[in-house]
This record gives C-alpha cells, sequence and structure tokens, in this order.
C-alpha cells in the first residue's frame, strides 16, 4: 500500500476519497524545512553550501510518514504541480533519506495534477516521474538569494536607518513602485482646463449631450480653454447659434472576450471587483482547489486543455443557446515563460457548475469561484456584436463644431455573462443615442443643464472661485477641470505592474505586498496603497547606496535567469557567485559608513519633498516654531522626521511628507496663559498643555482618542482632552468612578474602600468617556467584579461557537483586549488582521490553534483512545493526520 504524500490535510482527504483503501495518503502541512535563520545557513565560502533545518512543528508530520513508510515501502510525491511543490518533494525524500527512512529498495515517484479529480488523479498515478532536478535547482537559487539579501542587508538597515525592519530581493523593488508614485504625485502640478456641452434636441423631442469640439472655426484641443473667461466666450458662442446635423456615422464593431484567468489576472479582477487583496484571494483560490473545484492557482499559463475547452462549449450552448457557442473554439496562447509555469489557466473542474450549485459556505470562495467560473464560459463565447455611433453638430457659419457619440449592442455575446473589470475610468462613450437623422436641425433641449451646473457649483473651491459658467437657456455649460495626477496603486495595478516589469512570479506576488504592509513600510486605505515614512526612508536609503539592487531592470533579469535555471540552461550556483560578489562588495562598502553621512545624503536627496517653497518666500529650512533652528532630518524607532537642529531647546518634529512647510505640530490656541499644541508622536498625535519647561519637564497631555481626526482638533476638544480624567460620580459604595482613556483604550475606574487595587472595565466606544452614566458604570463595575475565578474580569461571552476539536474540547471565537482570538482548552490565538470573526470556519481555526500551540507548547496530550489507535490500519491514521488545516506554503509566503 505505497504511501501518498501532498501538502495540505484537506487536499490528502479529497485524494484518499478518490485513491480509496489501496494508499496511505499523508500531509506534509507544506514545506518541512527552512534554512535557519543565522549566519552561515548559507555557505558562500564553500560553493554555496545550504544548511537546511525541520521546523519544530513539522518533525510530527516527517515522522508520521517515515513510520507510515515501515511497513509500505513505496512512496508517491504529489505535492503541487510548480516550483514550490517540486521543493517540497525534494526535501521531504532528502529529510526521509537523512533518516534512513528511504531505503535503497525504497520506491520513491513524483506525480503532479493540475486538478485534484477523480479523473486527474487516476491519470496522474498512471503517469510517475522523477523529482525535476532543474525546478529544484531554481528553488535552491531564489531561497539562497533571498537569504543573503535579507540576512546581510537587512543589519545594515538596523545599524543606519534604527526602526528600519528589514529588506527583502523583491519586496524592496515593490516599495520602490509605491514610493516613487507617491514622490510623482507630490511633484504634480495640477492644470487647468475647461470643457463646453450642449443638451441638444431633435425635432421629434428626444434629448441628447454632445460636447465642444471646433471654436472659431479651430479644432480644440484638452487645453485651449485655459480659464473662465474663455470658457465663458465658448458657451456665449454655442449658445447663440443654431445648429444643424452635419453627420451621422454608424459603424459595427465587436468586442472579444478577455483570456482566462492565470493567478496575477486573478488577483487583479478580485481585487478590482471584491476589493479583495491579493493573500486573501489566494487563500480562497487555494481553499476551492483544494475542494476539488478549480484547477491550480499558481500559474502563468492562459492556455486551455482540449477536453476543457469541449465541456466549455457544451456547458455555454445548453445555458444559453447555440448562438452563443463560435464556430470554432478560441485558442488563448500561453504567456508561460518556463517549464515551471507550463499548466493550465485557471477554471472550473465542472463546467456545468456555477456558485449556487457547489453551495459555497464562505463567501470569499463563493465570490471567487464564481468570477472564475463566469470569466472562463465567457473566454470561449461568441464576441460582443456593437454599433458604434459618431454625431457631427456645427453651426451655419462654421465657427462652432460639437460631436455626440455612442454605441448599441446589437448581441450580447460573452457580455451576457461577464465583463473585466477596469482599472482606470474610461470616458463615457457607451451611451445610447437617439435616432438621429442627416441635416436636421439640432435644437437646445428645453430641459436644461441647470442640475449638473447646481453639482458643479457645490464643488466649486475658495482657491478656483468658479467651477462652472450655464447660458442664459440652461442648455449649454462649461465645466472646470484640473489635470489629475497619477493614481496611488491598488493592489490589482501593483501585481499588473510588477507582471509588466517582470519582476516577481505569480506565487509571490501575495506575499511580497502583503510583507511590506506587515512591517509598516506601506498601509492601506481605500483599497490604495501609500507608503509610510519608514518605508520612504528606507527606499531612499536603497536607491543612494543600492541602486543596483532596487533596479527594475536588474531584477527583471535575474528573474529571467532564474527562469534559465529551471529550464536547465545556467547552473545556478554560478548565477549565485555572480551576485555574491558585486552584492558582498557593496555591503561592505556601505557598512564603513558613519549614521550621520547616511541621513546627510537621504536629507539631501529628499530636500524637494522635505522643505518645499513657503509662501511667503522664507528659507523652507528655517524651523517656523523657534525662528532660528535649521530643519534635519532624523530617524527614531518608529521611523524618519524632520526636526529642528536647536532640540532639545526646540522640540519642533513633522513627518517627512504631507504635512507642508507647517508641520505636523499645529498651536490650537491659549488657555490660562499656557499654549495648547497638537503634536503627534511615537504612538500617534495627541495635545499638550505648554512646553517642557525644567520645573515640569513633563507637561499635560492627551492621546486622540480611535476615531477623532488631528485635522478637526480644535481648542475645546483639546481642552476636554486635557481635562481627563472625568469624575463620573460617588459610588454607592463609597469612592468616585471615573473615565479615562489608557493604553488599551477608553475604561472606568474605581477603587472600593477596602479594595487593595482598583478596578477597571474596558468601554467599547470612545464616546462613553464623556458621556456614561452612573448607574450604567455601577452595574459594570458589579459584573466584572462578580467574576471571582477571572482576576475580577466578568466572564466573556463567546461571539461564535465552531464545534468541538477533533482532539476534544470546545472551539470558540472571543473578543479580547488585542482583538478577537479563537480559544481551544488553553490555547488562545489571536485572528490574523481584518479577519471577520463570523467568517472563520473550522478548518482555520484549527490551523491557527495548532500554528499557536507549536510555537507555545502548549500541546494537550492525545486521549487514551486515541493513543490506542495508533496501532490499527494506516486508513485511520492518515484520516487523523487529515483533520487540522495545513498553514500556506511557508516558502512561498516569505518568499522574496
Amino acid at each position: 500500500m505505497p504511501v501518498v504524500v501532498v501538502e495540505s490535510p484537506a487536499k490528502a482527504k479529497t485524494i484518499n476519497k478518490y485513491l480509496g483503501s489501496d494508499y496511505t495518503v499523508l500531509a506534509s502541512y507544506g514545506h518541512v524545512r527552512d534554512l535557519p535563520p543565522k549566519d552561515g545557513s548559507v555557505d558562500t565560502e564553500h560553493d554555496f553550501d545550504m544548511k537546511w533545518e525541520i521546523a519544530n512543528d513539522s518533525r510530527k508530520h516527517v515522522s508520521a510518514i517515515a513510520e507510515a513508510l515501515k511497513s509500505d515501502n513505496a512512496l508517491i510525491l504529489a505535492t503541487d504541480p510548480d516550483r514550490e511543490g517540486e521543493a517540497i518533494s525534494w526535501h521531504l525524500k532528502e529529510a526521509l533519506t537523512k533518516r534512513r527512512s528511504i531505503k535503497k529498495d525504497t520506491a520513491v515517484s513524483r506525480v503532479t495534477f493540475n486538478a485534484i479529480t477523480k479523473a486527474a488523479v487516476t491519470e496522474a498515478m498512471k503517469n510517475p516521474r522523477e523529482i525535476d532536478a532543474p525546478l529544484v535547482e531554481a528553488y535552491l537559487a531564489r531561497r539562497a538569494l533571498d537569504y543573503l539579501v535579507g540576512f546581510n542587508l537587512s543589519p545594515v538597515l538596523w545599524r543606519k536607518l534604527p526602526g528600519a525592519r528589514s529588506a527583502g530581493r523583491v519586496q524592496s523593488v515593490c516599495l520602490r513602485l509605491i514610493v516613487e508614485r507617491e514622490m510623482e504625485i507630490e511633484a504634480f502640478n495640477p492644470r487647468e482646463y475647461w470643457q463646453v456641452k450642449a443638451l441638444l434636441s431633435t425635432p421629434r423631442g428626444q434629448e441628447f449631450e454632445a460636447r465642444l469640439t471646433t471654436l472659431a472655426g479651430k479644432k480644440l484641443d484638452r487645453y485651449d480653454l485655459e480659464n473662465a473667461t474663455q470658457a465663458e466666450m465658448a458657451v456665449q458662442a454655442v449658445s447663440k447659434r443654431a445648429l444643424k446635423i452635419l453627420s451621422v456615422e454608424a459603424r459595427p464593431s465587436t468586442r472579444n472576450p478577455s483570456a482566462p484567468f492565470m493567478t496575477s489576472t486573478l488577483q487583479q479582477e478580485a481585487s478590482r471587483k471584491f476589493g479583495m487583496g491579493a493573500r486573501a484571494c489566494m487563500n480562497a483560490a487555494q481553499r476551492l482547489y483544494e475542494a476539488g473545484h478549480i484547477t491550480y492557482m499558481r500559474t502563468d499559463g492562459i492556455d486551455m486543455a482540449p477536453e476543457a475547452v469541449t465541456a466549455c462549449r457544451e456547458a455555454i450552448g445548453d445555458r444559453f443557446g447555440k448562438e452563443y457557442v463560435p464556430g470554432s473554439p478560441r485558442i488563448y496562447k500561453n504567456k508561460a515563460k518556463n517549464a515551471q509555469e507550463a499548466h493550465e489557466c485557471i477554471r472550473p473542474t465542472d463546467m456545468t457548475k456555477d456558485a449556487s450549485e457547489l453551495k459555497l459556505r464562505e463567501d470569499d470562495q463563493r465570490k471567487l469561484y464564481d468570477l472564475i467560473w463566469k470569466r472562463t464560459l465567457a473566454c470561449q463565447m461568441e464576441a460582443a456584436k456593437l454599433e458604434r455611433t459618431t454625431v457631427e453638430i456645427g453651426s451655419d457659419d462654421q465657427q462652432v463644431g460639437l460631436r455626440a457619440t455612442g454605441q448599441v449592442i446589437v448581441f450580447d455575446g460573452f457580455l451576457k455573462i461577464y465583463e473585466e473589470g477596469r482599472d482606470d475610468v474610461a470616458d463615457d462613450d457607451d451611451k445610447r443615442l437617439p435616432q438621429i437623422m442627416q441635416g436636421e436641425n439640432a435644437g437646445f433641449a428645453k430641459s436644461g443643464l441647470k442640475a449638473q451646473h447646481e453639482k458643479a457649483a457645490e464643488r466649486a473651491t475658495a482657491a478656483s472661485g468658479v467651477s462652472s459658467i450655464l447660458s442664459d437657456n440652461s442648455a449649454v455649460l462649461g465645466t472646470q477641470s484640473f489635470t489629475q495626477p497619477p493614481p496611488r496603486y491598488t493592489e490589482a495595478t501593483l501585481v499588473k505592474r510588477m507582471e509588466e516589469l517582470g519582476i516577481g512570479r505569480p506565487s509571490t506576488y501575495a506575499s511580497v505586498i502583503t510583507t511590506i504592509q506587515d512591517r509598516e513600510y506601506v498601509k492601506k486605505e481605500q483599497n490604495r496603497l501609500i507608503p509610510e515614512d519608514k518605508g520612504r526612508i528606507v527606499t531612499i536609503f536603497l536607491l543612494n547606496f543600492f541602486r543596483k539592487y532596487v533596479g527594475y531592470e536588474f531584477t527583471a533579469e535575474l528573474e529571467n535567469e532564474l527562469d534559465e535555471v529551471s529550464a536547465g540552461e545556467m547552473d545556478w550556483k554560478a548565477l549565485l557567485g555572480k551576485f555574491w560578489r558585486d552584492f558582498s562588495a557593496a555591503i561592505s562598502e556601505t557598512s564603513e559608513l558613519r549614521i550621520s553621512e547616511v541621513l546627510d545624503v537621504l536629507d539631501a536627496a529628499l530636500a524637494p519633498q522635505l522643505y518645499p517653497p513657503r509662501e511667503d518666500g522664507s528659507d523652507p529650512r528655517v524651523c517656523p516654531k523657534c525662528g532660528t533652528g535649521q530643519l534635519h532630518l532624523k530617524t527614531s524607532r518608529t521611523g524618519g522626521f524632520v526636526g529642528c537642529g536647536n532640540y532639545p531647546e526646540c522640540t519642533y518634529t513633522r513627518p517627512i511628507a504631507g504635512e507642508g512647510a507647517e508641520g505636523d505640530e499645529r498651536l490650537l490656541g491659549e488657555d490660562q496663559g499656557d499654549e495648547i499644541w497638537l503634536k503627534a508622536g511615537r504612538f500617534g498625535p495627541y495635545v499638550q498643555r505648554g512646553e517642557p519647561t525644567p520645573e515640569n519637564k513633563k507637561p499635560p497631555r492627551a492621546s486622540l482618542p480611535r476615531g477623532w481626526s488631528k485635522d478637526e482638533m480644535t481648542l475645546e476638544k483639546a481642552l476636554v482632552l486635557l481635562s481627563l480624567p472625568r469624575e463620573v460620580g460617588e459610588h454607592p459604595e463609597g469612592g468616585m468612578v471615573s473615565s479615562n482613556f489608557g493604553r488599551f483604550g477608553p475604561y472606568i475606574m474605581h477603587q472600593l474602600p477596602d479594595d487593595a487595587k482598583p478596578t477597571y472595565v474596558n468601554l467599547k466606544d470612545p464616546a462613553d468617556v464623556f458621556e456614561i452614566g452612573m448607574n450604567r458604570a455601577v452595574e459594570m463595575l458589579a459584573e466584572k467584579r462578580a467574576n471571582p475565578g477571572g482576576r475580577g474580569r466578568a466572564a466573556a461571552k463567546a461571539l461564535k461557537e465552531l464545534g468541538d476539536h477533533p482532539d476534544g474540547g470546545k472551539i470558540a471565537i472571543f473578543d479580547g483586549r488585542y482583538g478577537p482570538y479563537v480559544k481551544w482548552e488553553k490555547v488562545n490565538a489571536t485572528l490574523p488582521k481584518d479577519t471577520d470573526p463570523e467568517s472563520v470556519t473550522m478548518e482555520q481555526a484549527l490551523e491557527w490553534i495548532a500554528e499557536k500551540a507549536a510555537k507555545s507548547g502548549k500541546k494537550k496530550a492525545a486521549p487514551k483512545k486515541a493513543a490506542a489507535k495508533k496501532t490499527t490500519a494506516k486508513k485511520t491514521t492518515a484520516k487523523k493526520t487529515t483533520a487540522k488545516k495545513a498553514p500556506a506554503k511557508k516558502a512561498a509566503d516569505s518568499e522574496e
């Protein structure tokens, strides 16, 4: 009975069902070995020898496989069909050989399947092969490169830039893209321009909109109407003339469907349509793949297997009719760069089943499957047939010309089921036009554009003064516009840009983008990626001292060379040797620099952003607070900032970006002779009464509560904060009840006369600090004191109960001081950031519990009955092994 090893227990469970009792199917739970995070793990002095270590939480999984091999002397490695999957198989073979579980007569084979279906798995078992050595070597080269960059460059960052976390080979280049886009936005100077449009009417009373294209016989360019005066003249010129339809041109056109999904396009579309981050997208796709619903989700391929194309065309005909099936199948050219990615597109395994028929419980999985199913069917459907119409309108004296455009969908084709999202809003040229005939008059519509004018007027700013101009007949409108800076990246557009530049590979996009956010180099607001000061400083440092290694062309060329390794066309150790020779020299050179030298270089490089010109023409480097000190770039554990050179006499500081010449310190006003300041500190903005003096080194200060915007802070609000703690009232049993903000948020506090320590109760809403009354406060304090076994804390109520753990005991989700967490026995595992407690599944909970237990050593002994089962048939062992959910592949998540 051969032992089959896959990566996750969910996958093992599904495959075990297909193979039956003739096989023992076990899970490796991702990678079993990695480089230990210490010096010498990659020995650059001895031909890049790599020292591997089995992780503590992987030892039991390797032991289970070794135990199974004692009686089943055949090993089938069935990990994922990509570079990472090949590497996991290689690691397993090496680890089992080292512990002598694989003997000379042990049959070891490798099988791959692109979908977890009975047909695909059965067919794969008939076609075993050897482990692909070039793919493994490509993995080893990448892993060694990532180690050499991270382990050698990160210490340089720590020493030269306090507060910097670390640097990665691809992460640093990705961060550079975001930082440089932000600098483009900051340097952008908007240009004013005006557009004129008219609401016209046909002789039959049907209305349509047209825009001005010709004025005074000259074709208008975008910036020809530069100001309100010119726009006013254009509006009057249009409104005073009689207009006629000069031509009507209707042209048929077609729109073809997009190719089926590969990894990058799936991540982009999931971001556009659902706001789903790259990691969330890949996690949902992983679950769908393991359940057998979709094909493998890490691929650069866009071709589809012939049998899948046939099934897709049949499903289209059954659902939508034969007219939606093209005469011949659509063929999409595979963009795969090497053998690693030479498998299919991402598609459903069963074309006949939509999301409703699968009855998926997880919202992310349901939405993603629906997206994949629709895109796959659409790619084999007939093209959409459109009719694009262009209407030219003009005056008899040829001084004024307007144009109206629109389109009509004659046959919807693939648009019946799917239309690809857009990153940028396109011009509205797809509106439908009424029947318009050449030679007839075009009158001004009586309904007019008054409503649009009023909306435009609401958007008028004090600086521009005018945002729109309306003609006397209300049918012609001039609107003011400004050129816009390039938009900040979303995860979708960032993945697209990285793909265009050849940076990274499908398996790395999600982990790279997640890592730069986890390291607080980048924050995500309204689905846009914004660099933090810390990330900006790191990028400028790398650009000045390691420019080659954050270069787009260098990184893309290195990716191409790694692809050549995976294709067997380049020696991986020769690649490492060439890289290390130059990189180690750059590390040595930079290590000798003093921090002050580094800051001087960064200060000069960032000068245009740090010290923008002031309106009064004064020196932008002079401190706005003391008026004598010079501003300089400084660093701290929390990142970079601009500070006054007269410190400690002058304590002026501000962030390095986004606050302009006046900085982030703001004088809110005076109270009782003290200046009340708004400042920025390590833990966020705060208000302060007065400045430090020798007699009063720590003046009163108060942090802004969560939800309070520093931009909306006033003197009155600051005084309210500085007046805290607030006395709620006298407790019936004696002692004052007070409310305040603390390290962990808002709270109430009370100490009974006989108590040694006060009792604290956390408040959910910051507003309660100012509004909570005595009745509620007394009730909350009583509830907390009523729980003697919980250190005075009231018993927590579960947010969601998930059921029983396979080893016994309830699993539930609670809300804690640091956010929601999943609890089993004595193991408490915090939920990942931005995870909705209501969406957590039992599989996810088991995964987090296993990870937490492994880290903390809180491993619950197995019940006696479970221990007795150890001597039973291996099929039982396999089922127990597959009960828990595996973490995502470690190397794929941490790579680059």
